[in-house]
């Protein structure tokens, strides 16, 4: 990732239901891992968002996390390496780093016991 290799060990992962604000159902992905020896929980959580209501993971990259904001870019060498794929990543004028997922990535989320009869229902309830 960005030129650089990273360490990633997954130490537990789970899926579980959610309402947003709108009232629509969400799905929250929870995976502790250690990322370059930094251990923590990652949380994204998938909707189905925007006018196409194509569905979107979302994380926020915090301030608190251990090393700051530029160690929690870390969950997008987590989600390499759990889906094949990199994700999207944007920094907002205030300093925030959004990490954006898409159905291609659930897919390989999907691959894991832990999370897959949470995803395979979620998909179904949604459409």
């Amino acid at each position: 990732m960005e030129g650089r290799r990273h360490v990633v060990k997954v130490i537990d992962g789970s899926a579980e239901f959610d309402v947003g604000k709108s009232g629509k159902k969400l799905l929250r992905i929870k995976i502790t891992a250690e990322v370059d020896g930094v251990r923590r929980d990652y949380v994204i959580t998938f909707g189905k968002y925007r006018a196409d209501n194509k569905v979107v993971g979302l994380a926020v990259a915090r301030a608190d996390a251990p090393g700051g904001r530029d160690t929690d870019a870390g969950f997008s060498a987590l989600v390499k390496a759990l889906t094949g794929k990199k994700p999207r990543i944007h920094r907002k004028s205030d300093g925030r780093i959004m990490i954006e997922c898409y159905e291609e990535h659930l897919e390989g989320f999907r691959r894991y016991a832990e999370l897959a009869d949470a995803i395979e229902r979620w998909l179904e309830e949604m459409g």
